[in-house]
């Protein structure tokens, strides 16, 4: 069992591959979560409109993802542990995930600084590492969209510059190792999911 209980018309409009069996995980044990992820990338369009816009903040790209799942009952969660050695014991807090429900726990990242794949990364290691979570799961975008908002603007394409997170800047990292033995299903926004909705 691999991609292909991703339906195609979501593997038309993403590029999506896993690691370590994510995808046959999440098939066999977790119906409900995968089946919210589908549904959040089927009603993503990538639209002009939001693109252009100015402002700091969460953009409304990265927000529209956050606001399906959180109607779907997920939530952002941080995670503490304890180590003990010899009598002393040591807390180690992650970072907060964005999305969590069950054992899957989902980072999307749209346009942040491309460190932030490391932390991810790191902490999708230890919480599998201390079997709390079974699958984690990136959405970023395709490095094919640089074309797209190259042509919107000088402005708009040094917004989404090289050294912020997108698909190029993720599979070092994984194929580092970064993420440990976590399974992974990796989506990344393609140019097929952009509309051009500004008249």
């Amino acid at each position: 069992m691999g991609l292909e209980v991703i339906p195609e018309e979501i593997r038309q409009r993403y590029h999506v591959e896993e690691r370590r069996h994510a995808s046959a995980i999440l098939t066999a044990d977790f119906k409900d979560e995968l089946q919210d992820i589908l549904d959040c990338l089927r009603q993503f369009k990538l639209l002009r409109s939001e693109i252009i816009v100015g402002g700091g903040g969460k953009s409304k790209i990265a927000s529209r993802f956050d606001d399906f799942l959180f109607q779907k009952g997920w939530r952002e969660k941080t995670t503490k542990i304890g180590k003990t050695v010899d009598g002393k014991t040591t807390d180690l807090e992650t970072h907060k995930v964005d999305f969590c429900k069950s054992r899957i726990a989902v980072e999307v990242e749209w346009n942040n600084k491309d460190p932030f794949f490391s932390r991810d990364l790191s902490t999708f290691r230890l919480l599998h590492e201390q079997d709390i979570i079974s699958v984690g799961v990136f959405i970023t975008r395709m490095d094919e969209l640089q074309e797209i908002f190259d042509a919107l603007g000088d402005d708009i394409g040094a917004k989404y510059g090289i050294s912020t997170t997108h698909w190029g800047k993720l599979l070092p990292r994984i194929a580092a190792g970064e993420g440990g033995a976590c399974p992974l299903l990796l989506v990344g926004i393609s140019p097929k999911c952009y509309v051009d909705d500004v008249q």
